[in-house]
């Protein structure tokens, strides 16, 4: 078996598994498997819409490597292949970091981000939620030093399966407790507050993907401690209520229960309207809420906070080091 094939399988498996264990070991109780979404998240976003960016963003990358000279250095394909995995890890780590905080502080790129917020449930699949221009520009400059610096070719293969697993660990509904782990890694923890959408600026943090020493670094890490508070909902439903979502009117959700084929073409249908209405959102015309929603933000980080000073006094971690 090629390694693509057990690549492959090792995410297909790691699926499995968050499943399972978001329903041992949930930290929203109760929340469905088949939620709202689910068939858009699933085969639009994680199956269709990746297989086909895939083909555009390597096509190209290809086409730079056979119209350059640049692979044939091969700058890095001496390096053991744990190296070139753990430099790609770092490197594309803290590309993100930034590029996602900038999104969450650019309203032009907060419209291509502003899906992967908008799931009102946050479990293993509802990170594959992703506009199509946001994967674009990240799987691109994710890959491109991959191939253009020479790496073994193995080494897209498992760093693309480290993403998938860490994504859908991160996002997953388990009540995962990493501890002082959370310095260095991140986890569902700190990354569920990232989604969420409560009255605060919680989602102005937790920006870092896998290593949240990121985050501590440059002050915008947020971790309360569960027993004084839990994020009370997600997505961005409350900022933006007009966001394109699936929802089921009464006529239709009366269909739906006469008969367990007509539901799922009604859900069928319904998600692929609101995955095509979630792409053309994104080139709305702004509102001025919008300006001054990012206006308000970019003045609060221009002082060097988003309210850190007084997230200190219910942070975990950084309570734990006072009493230390």
């Amino acid at each position: 078996m090629d390694v693509v094939g057990w690549t492959t399988i090792v995410v297909i498996s790691a699926a499995l598994i968050f499943m399972l264990l978001e329903k041992l070991f949930p930290y929203t109780k109760g929340q469905k498997i088949f939620r709202e979404g689910f068939f858009y998240d699933f085969f639009l976003y994680t199956i269709a819409q990746s297989y086909i960016l895939g083909l555009i963003i390597f096509g190209f990358l290809e086409y730079i490597k056979t119209n350059t000279n640049l692979y044939e250095y091969s700058l890095i394909g001496h390096w053991p292949i744990w190296l070139q995995i753990l430099f790609f890890l770092f490197t594309h780590d803290l590309y993100i970091y930034w590029f996602h905080r900038w999104q969450h502080n650019n309203k032009f790129l907060w419209r291509i981000h502003e899906a992967h917020h908008s799931p009102k449930t946050v479990d293993w699949l509802s990170g594959s939620r992703s506009h199509t221009f946001e994967i674009l520009i990240n799987q691109t400059i994710e890959f491109a030093p991959i191939i253009l610096l020479g790496a073994a070719p193995i080494v897209p293969a498992l760093k693309g399966m480290i993403d998938a697993v860490w994504g859908m660990f991160i996002h997953s509904n388990i009540d995962a407790r990493m501890g002082r782990l959370q310095y260095f890694i991140n986890g569902p923890e700190m990354h569920r507050w990232h989604h969420s959408d409560d009255d605060g600026k919680e989602y102005q943090n937790n920006y870092g993907t896998k290593f949240a020493f990121w985050d501590w670094m440059f002050g915008t890490a947020y971790f309360p401690d569960p027993k004084i508070k839990k994020p009370k909902q997600y997505g961005i439903a409350r900022d933006m209520p007009e966001y394109p979502l699936t929802e089921l009117n009464e006529k239709e959700k009366s269909l739906a229960q006469k008969n367990k084929f007509i539901h799922i073409a009604v859900i069928v249908f319904k998600d692929t309207v609101s995955y095509i209405k979630q792409f053309i959102f994104a080139f709305r015309r702004f509102e001025t809420k919008e300006e001054a929603r990012t206006t308000t933000i970019n003045r609060e980080n221009s002082k060097g906070s988003t309210d850190n000073t007084s997230f200190e006094d219910i942070n975990v971690l950084a309570r734990e080091n006072k009493e230390a």
